[in-house]
């Protein structure tokens, strides 16, 4: 009502109060700013509390009725002549004749101030009217009240009777002037005039007291003289009363004051116990609020030089580190030695022990005596500065004193919200170090206060503006008490306002939703303050919202502020950190700073183009100030384009410091429509203030820009999940140690982020094992098929049928990942947004899958066909050796049959021998021709180095057989590197022979060891040796040698050729050997050897004429089912243990390659074992597939769960082959034979079914069919038993190794990802999928671990990239060629990897207590001394090291 410029109600009727009420308390909140004319000349102005401000009172009152209006005439007299203004209503405005029913008997008061213009200024200083609604007969007390606070009581009448001349009589002696105003002729009657004669004496009343109006008067003049009227009375020195002093004349009548009530009073009273001591507020902040000045401004750089390192100079880098540790630590038990003052104890009685009621009440009397306290200084600084200022040659260091203390000078509620914030952070360091127990906290219960003032409404500072810093557990400890009063239903939207100083931003946001941020001169807003509103709750759902949560920041680029060198790195955090909090975001530009705001956009663009990055994409809405013209927007739409060209060129440039390639404009960064979020509103003044009503344009602007605002929330409700508080605090969390680091792209650091994307890579790698399967167990049925086909059926185009058959699976099986990919993203799960940039890397990885399992399936296809033609090369020569076998078989029994006696067992078994002699005679046996492998492979590798120069020739000559290399270890000598460049590195890098000689054993062994891998693979296969395993032997270490971190090693031609030599000769043996396996078990001769016992069997059954069928079908189990079943259990087992492992509870740690680590590096601390660690380091890729095998073979010795996992598929197999046993049953008229072959069609994508042990069966196989299937079916039961049971009689070890698909390779390609690894301290990278643009790893690793060391001193260095990569430090190496490079700039080397410095300072901790712990160990095993480790570090505790490995991959 003050700033629309309405009168105010003063004395309320006693309505349902015994007596009327003075209304104190109503108008403590105002301020009023104004300029007398006395300091006019020097342009000073005065601001007051309205309440506390002594002025001259003119009141207006009525006697008996007036056919004029009271209140018309004086807004007359309070309107400048050219801007009429209604402060009081009247009977002739709109409703303003409306019968009353309570306004009897209550005093209005209205106020005109000076704006410091002589010739426009009603009135020099400021001036106080009342206005008495009633007759003065019916409301003589206040009335009286009136005549005892007034300089001057203006009396409106028709007329005086004798009862008011009675009345008016009592008046006599009053230091009061009395005017009377008379209307028309009523003054000339004899009767008004002889008691107006009467009253003159007492009333001291002249001709000039009585003013009257006739009815050729004219109305303005009229006006003028009443004005006049008003001035002389200011100018004859009149009474001064502030309403404060109204206040103790009321209570003297027996007026009620409203704030007389006892709870206001009793928290008045503490609120006086504190201010009371208040007189130079600079002093008393220095004094009394300890915690917050130098020592708190020191905190605040030191932690920001933890993350920046700007100063480090020659100090190394973690002792510096440490240095900074161990000062903040200092400051923090500075600040904790300190005891609280009394100000402060009552401070925290007043808002912990009043009830909810009197808190209210306390905090106002505090805003109130501190506002004005600070008034006073500020206005004494105000006087120093202008002093200063005209003298132009003053000392401009002292313009800086006056600047701070003008900063110094200002107090209010925050200062002392800021101190205990700073107690209870200081209070938690010193428990967080076990320097005090948390039984002796003091401060436990202060965020629990603060935590009830922001649901009260209060604003709650988020950053400091002081010291440009966030009291980071102090807000999160408030926010998180908050989250738990609400019961955690606390989803919040988060609206900020940005702009440059004094263009109403705060104005804006408490005119939008009734707020109480800072507004008035003196008291601008100072970093960032945080208010809640409440969401009804039938509006809740509608909103998404529980509350609004709206940030008020500082204005940017702040005269006070422009001058320190750090002014911009101010502005820049503060846009970031609200930007990136914000879900709509709020641009306030005015029109008369549109120059300093193109300044502001440039850091709001960087900031929006940061938060871009990591999916954030704030809703931006432009409001342009003090723009009033009706056509504003259609006429501002050449300015919006302009605007929206300006923005989208300062993206471009933007883009290109953020060093982002990507074509981007504003709308690619921000939710901005140019036609839709700009705003134009008039100015908040309809005319000149301090008189100057608000324009009511503003009111109607700002609602609408509010309503559209709503509407937006509920859109973006549908959208996306609103966050709650405690997601809230995990954003303020990363986004502030983002700023704190300058590095504002901080993909990985924030939780929410992480937590996000670690579910999806856990999604991700579901659907890739799942596609995987699908595509093992179609190559294993297509295996199965090809095993069971003809030659004619194997012919040119049954290869491409299988590609294209492939194909297609493929095809369906990544879009089925695509699709998932898709509905996960559309899911509603919360904070997806925040991961959208990496959709992209998925869907690579996804068609990257596709392209390997496309070569992995055409290989296998491939192979199989090679080796099925060669199978049925064989088994054409057996077969045919076979028939005539059986010929010779058929003729023995016809002759026994002929014979007259019966022949007895040993008869029989003398004519099958004789018979079995003479036929093996009569056979010219074909065997396969046996190969020397290693002639072989020796002539691949004469190939493969034919290009290499006469040495390399010479070297192999020399060499030998391959059949004598490969048997001992592999040895590094000085020829294998190059000398020259050696000198050359040596010269650059001081890197020493040593150590390139370390990198390159390394290098020989894991090519050894994949060898070995590739060999013991395909001699599992029970194939024949083929010459492309040569090949792809060489060509996995062609491939290997060609990497550019093998070619930085130096090698010579030699070591290549040694090694090939070796891994070659190591293989050849195997392979020999196997080759000559497949020849023994395929030799024609020892085949029919084999059968000769079956044929006996045969032959005898048939000459006793027994029934053969139980014996045939026994045999089919036993020579024909179980080697199938076997390998069919073989083929799945593997698989079906992947599922099993991944399906177990413990499996999380295999979910991805973050939680990967996080178990591996957890399992270490807990064996402590230095050969363990050292092996995970150096020798990573070994370390985890060792590490997966052995969990995987503790899991299955400790449980029986493999036995149940080769029950469940022998079950499935078993059951299917009931099914076909149970369909031929019933079949009529049909063979044994045509049996075997339909059994074997229908089981032609399971089982392979031996052919030539199907021949023995078949031989003279006269039983019925149904006979047969009921035997076999009798005999599976046994049969899956036996099966068991050999599978039971295995070791684990030996189990595994049978297996087609290795079931620890599988895991280990999911864990392992891409295998890249830190190029600085060799940490290996966690990113999800197989084809992402960036690594990344949640904790990066001193170097030393890995070897490094200072070369003059041979010590290990302990430098942590994490932290290096925000320091000055320069690097050098092999990449940049031995040239210094900055380490703030390695991606311009390695542009793949996104090194994140370390957000808590703590994150490496756990690597600290490893490298401390084995400090010494290390140094031995590196042939190197022992590093210089900072003090700090042996301070870190197991237990600690674990805590931090838990924050730090966000699993607590």
């Amino acid at each position: 009502m003050s700033m629309c410029q309405f009168a105010l109600p003063l004395l309320l009727p006693a309505l349902d109060t015994p007596t009327c009420t003075l209304m104190l308390w109503a108008m403590r909140d105002i301020v009023r700013k104004w300029r007398p004319h006395s300091l006019a000349e020097s342009r000073g102005f005065r601001e007051e509390s309205l309440v506390l401000t002594a002025m001259p009172t003119i009141s207006f009152v009525r006697l008996g009725r007036c056919i004029f209006s009271k209140s018309k005439l004086l807004n007359e007299v309070l309107s400048p002549s050219q801007q009429h203004h209604d402060f009081f209503i009247h009977r002739d405005m709109e409703s303003g004749n409306v019968p009353r029913e309570i306004a009897d008997g209550l005093v209005e008061i209205s106020w005109y101030f000076p704006a410091g213009k002589e010739n426009s200024n009603l009135f020099p200083e400021p001036v106080a009217v009342t206005n008495l609604r009633g007759d003065i007969e019916s409301h003589w007390l206040q009335f009286s009240f009136l005549t005892e606070i007034s300089s001057a009581v203006f009396i409106v009448t028709e007329s005086i009777s004798e009862r008011q001349y009675a009345l008016l009589s009592s008046l006599q002696g009053s230091a009061t002037k009395y005017y009377f105003i008379f209307n028309n002729q009523a003054a000339t009657s004899k009767e008004t005039l002889a008691f107006l004669n009467k009253l003159a004496p007492g009333l001291k009343l002249n001709n000039s007291q009585v003013l009257q109006k006739r009815r050729a008067t004219n109305q303005a003049a009229y006006v003028k003289v009443l004005q006049s009227a008003i001035a002389a009375i200011m100018k004859s020195s009149p009474k001064r009363v502030s309403i404060e002093a109204m206040a103790e004349t009321a209570r003297q009548l027996g007026i009620q004051v409203d704030e007389d009530n006892k709870k206001c009073q009793h928290a008045g009273e503490y609120a006086k116990e504190i201010t009371v001591h208040i007189k130079d507020v600079a002093k008393y902040k220095r004094e009394k609020l300890r915690l917050q000045g130098e020592t708190w401004k020191n905190l605040a750089e030191v932690e920001k030089e933890l993350c920046r390192m700007r100063n480090q100079g020659d100090i190394p880098l973690e002792k510096y580190k440490s240095q900074l540790k161990e000062k903040l630590m200092d400051l923090r038990v500075q600040q904790n030695t300190h005891d609280l003052t009394d100000g402060l104890i009552t401070f925290i009685t007043g808002l912990g022990r009043l009830p909810p009621e009197e808190t209210h009440y306390f905090l106002k009397w505090m805003k109130f005596d501190l506002d004005h306290i600070a008034r006073e200084n500020l206005s004494k600084l105000w006087d120093q500065y202008k002093e200063k200022c005209k003298n132009s040659k003053d000392d401009p260091k002292m313009f800086a004193v006056l600047d701070k203390l003008n900063s110094a000078s200002s107090l209010g509620v925050e200062h002392f919200m800021r101190e205990l914030g700073q107690f209870y952070e200081a209070e938690h360091t010193m428990v967080k170090e076990g320097t005090m127990g948390e039984s002796q906290r003091q401060f436990i219960h202060l965020p629990g206060i603060a935590a009830d003032l922001m649901l009260e409404g209060f604003p709650m500072e988020l950053i400091d503006g002081d010291v440009s810093n966030i009291p980071l557990q102090w807000v999160t400890d408030v926010l998180t008490h908050l989250n738990n009063k609400l019961g955690g239903r606390s989803r919040i939207l988060v609206l900020t306002v940005l702009g440059v100083q004094s263009t109403g931003k705060s104005t804006l946001l408490n005119t939008m939703f009734g707020l109480q941020f800072a507004v008035s001169s003196g008291r601008c807003t100072r970093g960032a303050f945080m208010s809640l509103i409440k969401v009804a709750e039938n509006f809740q759902q509608e909103l998404g919202c529980d509350f609004i949560l709206v940030i008020d920041t500082e204005g940017l680029k702040a005269p006070e502020l422009a001058k320190p060198e750090d002014s911009y790195q101010h502005y820049n955090e503060l846009a970031t950190l609200v930007i990136g909090l914000s879900d709509i975001m709020i641009i306030n530009m005015a029109m008369e700073n549109a120059t300093e705001m193109k300044d502001i956009l440039q850091t709001v663009v960087h900031a929006f183009l940061r938060m871009e990055e990591i999916g954030q994409k704030p809703n931006c809405q432009f409001v342009h100030q003090n723009v009033s013209d009706v056509s504003a927007h259609e006429q501002k739409m050449r300015d919006r384009n302009h605007l929206l060209e300006q923005l989208n060129e300062m993206t471009i440039a933007a883009a290109r410091m953020e060093k982002q390639c990507k074509k981007v404009n504003f709308s690619c960064i921000m939710d901005y429509d140019a036609e839709k979020h700009n705003w134009y509103i008039p100015g908040l003044w309809h005319g000149v203030p301090p008189m100057a009503p608000v324009n009511m344009g503003y009111s109607e602007s700002v609602c609408e820009l509010k309503k559209y605002l709503i509407d937006l929330i509920k859109q973006r409700s549908h959208n996306r999940a609103p966050k709650d508080i405690p997601q809230f605090v995990k954003w303020v969390e990363s986004l502030w140690n983002a700023v704190k680091h300058e590095n504002f792209i901080f993909s990985f650091r924030n939780s929410l982020v992480a937590e996000a994307y670690n579910q999806l890579s856990m999604k991700y790698s579901e659907w890739d094992w799942h596609f995987r399967k699908e595509i093992h167990l179609w190559v294993s049925e297509k295996e199965t098929v090809i095993q069971n086909q003809t030659l004619e059926k194997l012919q040119a185009g049954a290869l491409s049928m299988l590609k294209n058959e492939a194909w297609e699976k493929l095809q369906h099986e990544k879009q089925k990942v695509l699709d998932n990919l898709q509905d996960y993203f559309e899911s509603g799960i919360s904070n997806l947004h925040l991961i959208e940039k990496y959709r992209e890397d998925f869907i690579r990885s996804a068609n990257c899958l596709k392209n390997e399992l496309k070569s992995y399936s055409e290989n296998k296809c491939e192979e199989a066909i090679r080796i099925r033609k060669g199978q049925i090369k064989t088994e054409n020569i057996q077969t045919s050796y076979m028939q005539l076998i059986e010929r010779k078989v058929d003729r023995v029994l016809d002759e026994c049959r002929n014979k007259k006696h019966k022949l007895e067992h040993e008869e029989l078994k003398l004519e099958f021998e004789n018979m079995w002699r003479e036929t093996l005679s009569e056979l010219e046996f074909s065997s396969l021709q046996k190969h020397e492998i290693y002639r072989e492979m020796e002539s691949q590798l004469r190939k493969d180095l034919a290009n290499r120069g006469s040495a390399v020739r010479q070297t192999l000559q020399e060499s030998g057989s391959l059949l004598f290399h490969g048997i001992d270890n592999f040895r590094m000598k000085r020829e294998y590197l190059d000398s020259a460049w050696i000198k050359t590195m040596k010269k650059l890098l001081f890197i020493g022979e040593c150590e390139t000689a370390v990198h390159t054993e390394e290098l020989a062994q894991s090519l050894i060891d994949e060898g070995k891998r590739y060999t013991e693979e395909k001699i599992n296969s029970k194939v024949d040796y083929d010459e492309i395993y040569c090949t792809e032997l060489l060509n996995i270490i062609n491939k290997r040698l060609q990497q550019e971190d093998v070619k930085k090693l130096g090698t010579t031609a030699c070591f290549e050729v040694d090694l090939k030599i070796h891994i070659l000769g190591e293989a050849a043996w195997r392979f020999q050997k196997m080759h000559e396996d497949f020849i023994k078990q395929n030799d024609p001769q020892c085949h029919l050897e084999k059968l000769k016992p079956q044929y006996f069997s045969t032959f005898t059954d048939l000459y006793l004429e027994k029934d053969e069928n139980q014996t045939r079908a026994r045999d089919f189990c036993d020579q024909c089912l179980k080697p199938a079943l076997v390998d069919y259990i073989n083929k799945r087992l593997g698989i079906e243990i992947v599922d099993d492992i991944l399906n177990k509870a413990e499996s999380i740690e295999y979910g991805s390659r973050t939680f990967f680590q996080f178990a591996v590096q957890k399992k270490l601390l807990e064996e402590m074992n230095f050969d363990n660690y050292v092996k995970y380091i150096k020798n990573y890729e070994e370390f985890v597939k060792t590490w997966i095998q052995r969990r995987m073979m503790d899991h299955y010795r400790e449980t029986k769960r493999l036995g149940e996992l080769e029950k469940k598929i022998l079950s499935t197999i078993v059951k299917k082959v009931r099914e076909v046993l149970e369909s031929s049953k019933n079949e009529k008229n049909t063979t044994v034979l045509a049996f075997l072959n339909n059994f074997c069609e229908a089981l032609q994508q399971d089982l392979v079914i031996s052919k030539d042990n199907l021949v023995g069966i078949q031989f003279k196989n006269t039983a019925k069919t149904g006979q047969f299937c009921a035997n076999i079916q009798t005999f599976l039961l046994d049969l899956e038993q036996e099966i068991l049971s050999q599978f039971g009689g295995l070791d684990i070890h030996t189990k595994l190794s049978n297996l087609l698909l290795k079931p620890q390779d599988v895991i280990f390609k999911r864990v392992f990802g891409c295998g890249k690894q830190c190029p600085f301290c060799k940490v290996p990278c966690e990113a999800g999928g197989s084809d992402h643009k960036e690594h990344f790893a949640s904790v990066h690793r001193p170097q030393g671990l890995c070897s490094y060391r200072d070369l003059d001193t041979q010590k290990l260095v302990y430098d942590i990239c994490s932290s290096k990569v925000v320091s000055e430090n320069p690097f050098r190496n092999l990449d940049t060629k031995g040239k210094h490079h900055p380490y703030k700039d390695y991606r311009v080397y390695y542009p793949d990897w996104r090194i994140q410095p370390d957000p808590s300072i703590e994150a490496s901790d756990y690597w600290k207590f490893v490298f401390q712990k084995f400090n010494h160990q290390l140094a031995k095993s590196y042939n190197a001394s022992p590093a210089d480790l900072p003090r700090d570090w042996g301070k870190i505790t197991e237990t600690r090291a674990l805590e931090v490995l838990k924050e730090a991959f966000n699993m607590k």
